[in-house]
């Protein structure tokens, strides 16, 4: 059964869902969600990957997202790192959690990269769905009209089914990545480090990136394999659940 709960990391309360294992020898998985992801915002799909692969998964809510604490100041240009660096390390320490499968879409696959790049023993493979290692102008295209329809249409009470705080969780994600000084945001430098299996997915319709993103990581990481989705966007997951889901689940037992 399920179990919701909360801890307390780096002085924040964060929300936190734990699907227990049900092959006791199968890695944990840890998921790490988008800039406007939350807990419930992954809906149904923890809960399919666990049954899927037998393995115990962790999700949580960042410090300003879902049921977590609110966000009360600006977002500094290095909060992924932070992230990747402190929260996250302190979180599976806490859980008791040892060297998981570590899966992260869009901000969290970057966190999931500078965890992986800070502390190399730490992961046992990565899953990255549409990871990003620097700034591309689609990006900053894509986010600038986000904040247009958040402010021209009802994506709030859209976003509000996730977020327990809604404005603070929107504009502290789209703030930051509208300021100019986040366009050198750069996080390439860790990437050599990664030596373990890694999965890359991404939808041929990504919205707020390109392949470029894909080839600078395969680049430093000779070992990645790709996975790229025809008729999908910017969240595999939700666009082409099916095709995600099993490959994910091939590649976790082949890493495992």
């Amino acid at each position: 059964m399920s179990e919701h709960g909360t801890a307390i990391v780096d002085g924040r309360r964060l929300e936190t869902l734990w699907l227990p294992a049900k092959n006791g020898s199968a890695p944990a998985i840890v998921m790490l969600h988008e800039g406007l992801g939350s807990v419930a915002h992954w809906r149904d799909f923890p809960a399919r990957l666990a049954a899927r692969t037998g393995c115990g998964v962790l999700v949580y809510s960042r410090y300003g997202y879902g049921n977590s604490d609110r966000l009360a100041e600006k977002r500094p240009v290095d909060y992924m790192h932070r992230e990747g660096q402190v929260v996250l390390p302190a979180l599976l320490e806490q859980m008791g959690i040892a060297r998981p499968v570590v899966l992260g879409h869009s901000d969290g696959a970057s966190i999931a990269l500078i965890f992986a790049g800070k502390f190399p023993g730490a992961v046992s493979a990565l899953i990255l769905e549409a990871p990003h290692v620097f700034v591309e102008d689609v990006s900053i295209e894509s986010i600038a009209r986000a904040r247009t329809t958040y402010q021209t249409t009802d994506l709030a009470r859209k976003l509000g089914r996730y977020h327990a705080h809604v404005d603070e969780t929107f504009w502290g994600w789209n703030d930051i990545w509208l300021d100019p000084r986040f366009r050198t945001w750069n996080i390439e430098e860790y990437l050599p480090a990664i030596r373990g299996p890694v999965l890359l997915i991404q939808g041929e319709d990504d919205e707020y990136g390109t392949t470029r993103q894909l080839e600078a990581i395969q680049a430093r990481i000779p070992q990645a394999e790709t996975l790229l989705l025809a008729h999908c966007g910017h969240a595999p997951h939700r666009d082409q659940p099916e095709a995600t889901l099993e490959r994910m689940a091939k590649f976790i037992e082949s890493a495992a």
